[in-house]
């Protein structure tokens, strides 16, 4: 309504601002999610990004970024749609990283023309990570026999009630190598000759802001409101592009999905545990 009314006034009474549009990118990457906790993810997102990118008159786009990582094919997708839209619309784009861009979430930024992060915040982790838990001991101390059949001798490959064989690790380690390049090459692409020659940049492990800054991971250290004010002028504003939500969309029962609301909390409070687990790995 506000802005609405502004357009009533004539242009030469108006405040001349510069309105940067902010996408906020927060939480595990992951395909999915629920009412309950909604995912980061390409469906859940490109929505958003075409709406900050079809402003205008506005002269960059800022991208918040805050996740631990998650799906690598998530990952690129928003990778991807960020560098067309970019592209298509010729407008730059910031990125600001707030308390981590990890792994995927270090992916994501690479999206940026330049990536702003705090000196305190967490970055890089360019690797690839799987994990799971074995019990072949525990049903054999319960009594309870394990039966699989399959058509195709690997059907069953890291079956966690089976026991591990060489043969599937070795096989997981290969597609791991695989993706891993993948994101090694990305980042060379992006970051070119700003990255420092330190053997341990593509090893998995993870950096503060600062010695970001160091590694050339990142090109600034600050906060967004500073950085942009630095380069469009105090007056600059920033606009939120957030997901709209209804009356209606707030309060469906997840009934309607064929769930019940008991069922729909207690998957909840799983993927809450499985996304902590994904934090816990930066000590967050």
């Amino acid at each position: 309504m506000l802005r609405a009314l502004k357009r009533l006034i004539p242009k030469k009474f108006r405040k001349q601002k510069t309105v940067i549009p902010l996408v906020r990118l927060q939480g595990v990457i992951q395909a999915g999610g629920s009412q309950f906790r909604p995912a980061l993810n390409i469906a859940n997102v490109e929505d958003l990004l075409e709406k900050a990118f079809d402003m205008k008159k506005a002269p960059a786009v800022a991208i918040s970024i805050n996740s631990p990582g998650g799906s690598p094919v998530q990952s690129r997708a928003i990778f991807n749609r960020i560098r067309e839209l970019a592209a298509e619309k010729e407008k730059k784009v910031l990125v600001f990283v707030e308390d981590v861009a990890a792994s995927g979430g270090y992916l994501i930024a690479l999206a940026g023309d330049e990536i702003i992060a705090d000196p305190t915040s967490i970055v890089g982790s360019i690797g690839v990570i799987s994990g799971g838990f074995g019990f072949p001991e525990l049903l054999r101390k319960i009594g309870v026999e394990r039966r699989v059949y399959t058509s195709g001798e690997n059907k069953s490959v890291l079956d966690p009630f089976q026991p591990e064989k060489q043969s599937d690790i070795d096989h997981l380690k290969s597609l791991q190598h695989d993706v891993h390049q993948i994101f090694i090459g990305m980042v060379k692409a992006r970051r070119g000759a700003k990255l420092s020659d330190n053997p341990d940049l593509f090893s998995g492990l993870f950096w503060s802001g600062g010695k970001g800054l160091e590694l050339g991971l990142v090109d600034g250290i600050g906060d967004m409101m500073a950085e942009l004010k630095k380069r469009y002028g105090d007056k600059v504003e920033i606009e939120k592009i957030e997901a709209s939500r209804g009356f209606l969309g707030r309060f469906i029962s997840s009934e309607k999905s064929g769930m019940g609301i008991g069922a729909g909390l207690a998957n909840g409070l799983v993927e809450t545990a499985e996304e902590r687990a994904w934090w816990s790995r930066y000590g967050l």
